[in-house]
């Protein structure tokens, strides 16, 4: 490993000119607007303090990794000289700063006189309708006026210059502001960062163990960062594309939250492996996950249907994420075309999901719990003849909530398991709209709202109160319907909703019942008595 520097303008010219790019296995841009200040204001000080040393990797006649550009950066054209392995927040925030092509924010230099610690603010900036905001901004003249300078003024090279003069000019800089800028244009450009130089002769294997290594600091790698730079060394996928495509071709489990954790965890347990970060080390995982990939899509496709069936159409109505891959990994297990063997192993994940959203089998040790019983479910799915049954479906190990603990679960807006549980299963019977009497469902899901069965006014407590706010007390209906209770009495709203339903009280009764809810203990307005008979 050889150690060098480089200026700022060196670096900035091989960027520009597409000789420095990212492995494509790095993260995406990640930097606040607080670090991105404290960065420039150290190179900008008197004398400069270091931002640390980068670490590259010298590319011979073929990069050993798929690349891209610099987030802002020009297209790559061609082979570029380097891979930078360490070092890309902060690159990433002086070649953005110095170009201002930030979407939703400028860098700005404060104007004073204090060349030896200069300050550097950042503000927020979005564009409506193809104006850039606030609109003041745009204008050098009222940005001088409010004390602020653009950083993008003190950008090396020709084309830097070029925009210090005409900013100068706009903006009606005195002979003393050129002078300053044009200090501290040369203070930019002339600043040293040192890097680490990995030759190129280095393996996949070496670069992708060095990176791992030297991203363990001030920002630790995901398990599914050290997955993808493992996988891409080792059969040259990109992990990132997959799961863009995966995003593309199963367009629902973009609800489902983060499938790049998720789609790790089903890997880990076909492979059966627990899902815990010393199987994502393995140095083989990547290669092994490549190898069961075509299972982990299908086993998430399949899953995702199979929760829609069961109506849960989203992550807000999923109880915890072991349903979901522990769901998933055993669709991937079960044949497509089985028949009986299908309708079996449909009703061992049916009693899977619900057991796993309504028992504290996962509370502790999840990742642990989850696999064990992935293995004898999986050998229950494959063997009709297997009689070892998980631990999940161990009713003394494993009970269900009583009636009182369903009394005190609390509102479902809380990511609380049970609480979510409860909601998921009280759509199961169609969750029917209380006054447009549309079925949930994937399309509708979305404009649905958390709706208080008894609103809180009418109990006369707080909108935050524990007594009103249990998710015994909930149901999702359309915001519509929602704003029309108002703060109605149930026996007022339920009366209303009737009237105007083609069927009346009975059809009023039916869509109730579709969310579990018990019609008559609604009606009579005995809150205590409500909740009691839901439960």
């Amino acid at each position: 490993m050889e150690a060098r520097t480089k200026t700022i303008e060196g670096w900035l010219s091989m960027i520009n000119q597409g000789q420095l790019a990212l492995p494509r296995f790095q993260r995406h841009e990640a930097w606040k607007a607080d670090q991105i200040e404290g960065v420039l204001e150290n190179i900008l000080r008197l004398p400069s303090l270091p931002i640390g040393a980068l670490l590259t990797l010298e590319v011979g006649n073929e990069e050993l990794f798929h690349s891209r550009p610099i987030a802002g950066a020009p297209p790559l054209n061609g082979r570029p000289q380097m891979h930078l392995l360490d070092g890309q927040q902060r690159m990433t925030a002086i070649w953005r700063s110095l170009n201002d092509n930030y979407d939703d924010l400028s860098v700005y230099l404060v104007n004073d006189d204090n060349d030896d610690e200069p300050q550097i603010r950042t503000k927020k900036r979005w564009y409506r309708k193809g104006v850039r905001y606030p609109v003041w901004l745009n204008d050098p003249a009222q940005g001088l006026a409010a004390g602020l300078i653009p950083v993008h003024v003190l950008c090396p090279g020709s084309s830097g210059e070029q925009r210090m003069n005409e900013w100068c000019a706009q903006a009606g800089v005195d002979h003393r502001i050129m002078m300053r800028l044009t200090k501290l244009r040369a203070r930019v450009a002339s600043y040293p960062i040192p890097f680490l130089s990995l030759p190129v002769e280095t393996s996949p294997e070496t670069a992708l163990d060095v990176f791992i290594r030297m991203n363990t600091s001030a920002s630790p790698l995901k398990d599914f960062d050290i997955v993808v730079a493992q996988l891409e060394g080792a059969v040259g996928n990109s992990l990132h594309s997959m799961i863009e495509d995966l995003r593309h071709d199963v367009p629902a489990a973009r609800e489902f939250g983060n499938m790049e954790d998720l789609a790790l965890t089903v890997a880990a347990l076909l492979l059966g492996k627990p899902p815990l970060k010393r199987t994502y080390l393995d140095k083989d995982f990547g290669r092994e996950l490549a190898r069961v990939w075509p299972s982990v899509r299908s086993g998430i496709e399949r899953g995702i249907g199979f929760l829609r069936d069961e109506a849960i159409f989203s992550e807000k109505l999923l109880p915890t994420e072991v349903a979901f891959y522990l769901v998933s990994a055993l669709w991937a297990r079960v044949p497509e075309d089985g028949h009986d063997v299908e309708g079996r192993a449909r009703t061992l994940i049916r009693k899977t999901l619900w057991r796993a959203s309504f028992t504290e089998r996962y509370a502790k040790t999840a990742a642990t719990r989850a696999y064990a019983d992935y293995m004898k479910l999986s050998a229950m799915i494959a063997n009709p003849e297997a009689t070892e049954m998980p631990e999940l479906f161990d009713e003394t190990a494993n009970p269900l909530p009583s009636p009182e603990e369903l009394a005190r679960a609390c509102w479902p807006g809380r990511r609380d398991r049970l609480s979510r549980a409860i909601l998921a299963v009280s759509l199961h019977g169609g969750g029917y709209d209380f006054a447009d009497g549309a079925k949930a469902n994937a399309d509708n899901i979305a404009r649905r709202e958390y709706h208080h069965l008894f609103p809180v006014s009418v109990l006369g407590v707080e909108r935050d109160s524990p007594y009103a706010s249990r998710a015994l007390n909930c149901a999702l209906i359309t915001w519509r319907t929602n704003r029309k209770i108002a703060a109605k009495t149930p026996r007022e709203y339920l009366l209303a909703r009737a009237a105007g339903a083609p069927l009346g009280e009975s059809e009023i009764r039916s869509r109730m019942e579709s969310h579990m809810v018990p019609y008559d203990a609604l009606i009579e307005g005995d809150y205590d008595n409500f909740i009691a008979q839901r439960a």
